[in-house]
C-alpha cells in the first residue's frame, strides 16, 4: 500500500498525461525486483541492458534475441540509434515507421478519455472521498492502453485532433509548439471539462526509454464545482531492440483536490522477480487533514477496487471491497494492441461534421500504416517531415510566430517533477466554431471526409476551416 500518512513525493508538482510509447520499468533495480543482465555475450552490445519481466532466467543473450526484431533489423537500428544514448529522442525525425503505430500523439491524449464515465460517476456522486475513488480510477485505466509498445506519430505544428459520439464529450487537441514538442487539448461534456498542456521529456538509454511525463492535467467536476491536478508516474520501456519489449509504470500517482485539499496517492508497483508485483497499484484516499478515508487497490491491466478504512489505513469492519473500474473486452490478435476505443478513435465515426482539415486522421503517412502500405507511410512521413521544415523557415524570413489556434499560451510557468511547463489554456474558440457548424446548414454537408487533404499548414494557398 501507499504511505499512510498521504505523503506523495509528486504531490508538489504538475502533471500531464500523454503516453508516449506507454510507461515505466525501474531504471537500475536493487535485489527483489526484474531481472537486468548485460548482453554481455553478444560481440559489440557489450554493456546493454536486457530486462527480462518474468526474471528467473540468467541467460540475456537468449532474452535478447527473443524480440519481435529480425537479427539484421536489430543491427541496423542499433547503428542508428546508439549514437543518442542519454538524449531526449521526442522529436527525433529519422525513426523508421517499422516501430510506428497507425496514431498520432494528439490522438494517445485522447485515449485517457475510455472510461470517461468514471469522471461521471464522480461529478453524481455525493461522497468527496468516493469522488476521488472514481476520479483516480478514471486517472488510472489509460495505462491498459499506454503498455502498447509502438511509438506514435510526432504531429505537425498546427495539426488537431477532434472526437464527439462517445460519452456526448467534445473534445479537442492542437501541436502548440514543434521545440520543445507539446500538445494541448480539451475536453467537455455535462459533467465535467477536462484540460491539459503535454510536454514530454525522453531519456534514451541505449535498450530502453524513459518517458517524463512533464504536463499539466486539470478536471474540473461541474455539480460539485471542484477541480482536481493529475500528476502521473514517469514511464520506462525496456527491451527496444534487444529482448521483448514491455513497459512498466513504477512510481507514484497523485490527485488533488485543489479545492478542498483532499487527495489520492497510488503507488504503482514496480515490477518484481517472476513478474512478482506487475501492474499493482495500491493506496488511499486522504482527507485534507492527510487521514486516510478509503484503500483503493487493484491491476491496471484488469480493474481496481475500493473500500472504506478507518485511520490506521485498515478497512472498516462491515464493509467489503467494491470493484469500481475494470477493463472492457480487447479485440483478440490485433496487430498494434489496439483496444476497441482505440479502433473509434482513428474512425471517422468519432469525426465530428466538416471535420477539420488539419486533423489527425487525415495525415496521409498515418493512414498509410494503418492501410499496412509501410512503403507509402515512410515516404509521406519524410515529404510532411520536409514542409515542416519549409515552414519553419518561411515563418523565419517572415519575422513571425507561430500561433496555435484553438488555445493561448498564458504568462503561467507551471512547477512539474520534472522541470517546468509553459502553460496554454483552452480559449473557448473551438466551442464558438462547433456551435456555428451545428447550427448552419452546413451541418448536414454530404462531403466524403476522408477525401479532406491533410492540411495544418500555416502557408500554404488552402485552409485547414
Amino acid at each position: 500500500m501507499g504511505s499512510k500518512d498521504g505523503s506523495g513525493a509528486a504531490s508538489s508538482g504538475g502533471g500531464g498525461g500523454g503516453g508516449f510509447f506507454s510507461s515505466i520499468a525501474a531504471g537500475v533495480r536493487s535485489l527483489g525486483t526484474a531481472v537486468h543482465k548485460s548482453v554481455n555475450g553478444l560481440v559489440g552490445y557489450e554493456g546493454l541492458e536486457v530486462i527480462n519481466p518474468d526474471g528467473g532466467t540468467e541467460d540475456a543473450e537468449a532474452e535478447a534475441l527473443r524480440g519481435r526484431w529480425k537479427q539484421e533489423d536489430r543491427d541496423s537500428y542499433w547503428k542508428m540509434m546508439h549514437k543518442y544514448i542519454g538524449a531526449d529522442v521526442t522529436s527525433l525525425v529519422t525513426l523508421p515507421v517499422i516501430i510506428f503505430e497507425p496514431m498520432t500523439m494528439l490522438q494517445k491524449m485522447a485515449e485517457l478519455m475510455e472510461y470517461c464515465e468514471l469522471l461521471d460517476k464522480a461529478d453524481e456522486c455525493e461522497d468527496p472521498y468516493m469522488r476521488m475513488a472514481y476520479a483516480s480510477a478514471w486517472a488510472v485505466s489509460v495505462y491498459f492502453a499506454y503498455q502498447r509498445t509502438w511509438k506514435p506519430f510526432n504531429p505537425i505544428l498546427g495539426e488537431t485532433y477532434e472526437m464527439v459520439n462517445h460519452q456526448g464529450i467534445s473534445f479537442i487537441a492542437e501541436q502548440v509548439s514543434h521545440h520543445p514538442p507539446m500538445g494541448a487539448a480539451h475536453c467537455e461534456n455535462a459533467h465535467f471539462t477536462y484540460d491539459i498542456t503535454s510536454k514530454l521529456k525522453t531519456k534514451f538509454l541505449g535498450n530502453s526509454l524513459e518517458v517524463y511525463p512533464l504536463g499539466r492535467t486539470r478536471v474540473s467536476l461541474k455539480k460539485s464545482g471542484v477541480k482536481l491536478e493529475l500528476v502521473p508516474p514517469l514511464t520506462k520501456v525496456n527491451n527496444l531492440i534487444f529482448g521483448r519489449t514491455w513497459v512498466d509504470s513504477p512510481g507514484e500517482m497523485v490527485l488533488t483536490n485543489l479545492t478542498t485539499g483532499d487527495k489520492v496517492v497510488l503507488l504503482f508497483q514496480p515490477c518484481g522477480w517472476f513478474g512478482a508485483g506487475r501492474y499493482e497499484v495500491d493506496g488511499y484516499v486522504y482527507s485534507a487533514a492527510e487521514e486516510p478515508k478509503i484503500m483503493i487497490t487493484g491491476k491496471w491491466n484488469q480493474s481496481m477496487s475500493c473500500q472504506p478504512c478507518d485511520q490506521e489505513g485498515d478497512p472498516l469492519p462491515g464493509t467489503e471491497l467494491k470493484e469500481i473500474w475494470r477493463v472492457a473486452p480487447t479485440p483478440p490478435n490485433d496487430k498494434y494492441q489496439y483496444t476497441h476505443f482505440a479502433h473509434k478513435i482513428n474512425s471517422f465515426d468519432t469525426a465530428p461534421k466538416k471535420l477539420l482539415a488539419s486533423d489527425s486522421r487525415l495525415r496521409p503517412d498515418r493512414y498509410a500504416l494503418e492501410k499496412g502500405d509501410m512503403s507509402k507511410s515512410g515516404s509521406e512521413k519524410s515529404r510532411l517531415e520536409e514542409q515542416q521544415r519549409a515552414e519553419k523557415r518561411t515563418r523565419e524570413a517572415k519575422g513571425e510566430q507561430f500561433t496555435p489556434r484553438w488555445f493561448n499560451r498564458t504568462d503561467e510557468i507551471a512547477p512539474t517533477p520534472w522541470g517546468e511547463l509553459e502553460v496554454y489554456e483552452y480559449n473557448g474558440k473551438y466551442t464558438e466554431h462547433r456551435a456555428t457548424i451545428d447550427s448552419s446548414s452546413v451541418a448536414d454537408d454530404d462531403t466524403d471526409i476522408t477525401s479532406i487533404e491533410f492540411n495544418p499548414w500555416q502557408y500554404s494557398s488552402s485552409s485547414s476551416q
